[in-house]
């Protein structure tokens, strides 16, 4: 892996974000949106959320600075939820997948979670069925499947397949 420098990012580190989610909705069912879905308005909204109610990590690459991944979660909004972080998204740059950006980000991610936000229980995701890569990464990593919401999400080949909600409990990581 190359070095990275893994940090929270600021307000200031949108734009450099949306590349990023830009790079990887380019690949094929990379991210549930499109390229031309990834807006400033969009990344701007959840660089918000992340950093006023949950956790948001970037890394950058040590070199030049350049964000090659990023990872966020926040609070789903209600009260009753507010022990949990959903809307848990992670993008690693295409030139930067299967060198370990992920893990080391994800990684970091969930030690915050565990160690710093005790009012959190439980980080939710949701991964399409048919990113078996990412489900096993996830499953790695200590999140467990809690079934299936079928036809969910519209494959890259214009069929729909299901999406896979999983969890983590952070009180799980030190048992």
């Amino acid at each position: 892996m190359k070095k990275l420098v893994i940090t929270t990012p600021t307000i200031d580190d949108a734009p450099a974000i949306v590349e990023l989610y830009r790079a990887v909705a380019a690949i094929e069912g990379g991210l549930a949106r499109t390229a031309d879905e990834i807006s400033d308005e969009y990344v701007g909204a959840f660089v918000e959320k992340s950093l006023d109610g949950g956790v948001i990590i970037v890394a950058r690459n040590a070199a030049g600075g350049m964000i090659v991944g990023e990872i966020h979660g926040y609070a789903l909004g209600p009260r009753v939820f507010k022990h949990v972080i959903g809307e848990l998204t992670i993008a690693v740059h295409p030139n930067s997948q299967g060198g370990g950006v992920g893990r080391a980000i994800f990684t970091e991610f969930m030690r915050r979670v565990a160690e710093e936000r005790p009012d959190i229980l439980r980080v939710e995701l949701v991964a399409r069925e048919s990113n078996a890569r990412a489900i096993e990464f996830y499953k790695s990593l200590g999140f467990k499947t809690e079934g299936r919401f079928e036809d969910r999400i519209q494959s890259v080949d214009g069929g729909f397949e299901a999406d896979i909600p999983m969890a983590w409990r952070p009180s799980e990581a030190y048992e």
